[in-house]
């Protein structure tokens, strides 16, 4: 499967569109749609550049889900690749939220599962982020219900 438009707008509108390179709520070098791999400080993209940064980051996230070799619907796939591209593929393979996947894709937990994933190392401290509850609550609607929310 494919990331719809629909999931990509989606996405978009958590990472929003930075054409110089920032430091992320956790300090992580980012730039572009939260592409983060060998961004450093003073880096710049053109919004194409971004569109194709964006596209190589969801066709790892892509790949992740499609190896689960589960069927599921557009909206839960969005809602995974979403989620994976956020949290990386290796917190992704090691998570609870992916062994309920493999086990029962249709289990309500998995909505709880997303919402776990709120936490950021800010100062060597881990603390709530705001933003990372929004997106999770708004990932887990996404699988739950397909409302999209944009």
């Amino acid at each position: 499967m494919k990331t719809s438009d629909r999931g990509i707008n989606f996405i978009k509108n958590f990472e929003k569109l930075r054409l110089e390179a920032y430091p992320d709520p956790v300090g992580i070098w980012t730039i572009g749609y939260g592409h983060t791999g060998g961004v450093k400080p003073g880096d710049k993209v053109t919004e194409e550049e971004a569109e194709k940064l964006l596209r190589h980051d969801l066709q790892i996230a892509e790949n992740e889900i499609n190896r689960l070799d589960l069927w599921l619907t557009q909206n839960r796939f969005d809602a995974l690749v979403s989620f994976v591209f956020n949290v990386g593929t290796g917190n992704f393979r090691s998570s609870t939220l992916r062994k309920k996947l493999l086990e029962n894709p249709d289990d309500p937990s998995i909505f709880d599962e997303f919402k776990r994933w709120k936490y950021g190392k800010v100062n060597g401290k881990s603390v709530v982020l705001p933003g990372l509850v929004k997106r999770r609550e708004a990932e887990a609607k996404l699988y739950i219900t397909g409302e999209y929310g944009n």
